[in-house]
């Protein structure tokens, strides 16, 4: 009776074993593969220049920037435009100010010049609406930690456009969006579809 006892004991101890073993290695927790899956990030983009039509006398009030899983990403606040701010983001070689061609040195391994078709001051008074100096970074944006953004800086605004240069990692693919009243431009972190 104790053999039998024995017996069946190690029986059950024998398919506990073997029951664990017969589970598939990817049949974690759904918890623990999200952790380990890569972020499918958008492809695509390119890296030519991105226009968008419109023009508005609503003056520039503010750029801020922010971070992302796939990219990085800048927003130009032109409230009351509506959906009328146009744009022109390139990449360029150099930057230079509208106006007086002076060269306006941007860190990074490139530069993206970005357009906005609203000015930085109030049309009708002529008083500054952004406090960017030109050739100084942005005012309050801090780029510490950002994976792709490595500089920014203030062109100024010449016959009610705005002109910013955005320095970057390398020439990378990037989008534009026209929303109501601002301008987003997102540069991924890199050409694959990971992040």
């Amino acid at each position: 009776m104790v053999r039998i006892r024995r017996a069946c004991a190690t029986l059950a101890l024998v398919g506990a074993t073997v029951g664990v073993a017969a589970v598939p290695a990817g049949a974690a927790p759904a918890g623990a593969q999200s952790t380990t899956r890569a972020t499918a990030c958008p492809t695509g983009w390119g890296s030519l220049a991105k226009t968008g039509a419109g023009a508005t006398v609503a003056p520039l009030t503010n750029v801020r920037t922010g971070r992302h899983t796939c990219f990085d990403r800048m927003v130009v606040d032109v409230p009351g435009a509506g959906s009328g701010v146009g744009y022109r983001v390139q990449y360029v070689d150099r930057l230079y100010q509208d106006g007086s061609g002076r060269q306006i040195a941007v860190a990074g391994g490139a530069v993206i010049e970005v357009r906005v078709s609203a000015p930085a001051y109030d049309p009708e008074t002529g008083a500054a609406t952004y406090p960017g100096r030109v050739a100084r970074p942005l005012p309050g944006v801090d780029l510490t930690g950002y994976r792709t953004f490595r500089d920014t800086r203030f062109a100024g605004s010449f016959e009610g456009e705005t002109q910013i240069g955005l320095g970057v990692r390398a020439r990378l693919p990037f989008r534009v969006q026209q929303l109501d009243d601002r301008v987003i431009v997102d540069v991924a972190h890199g050409w694959t579809a990971t992040g």
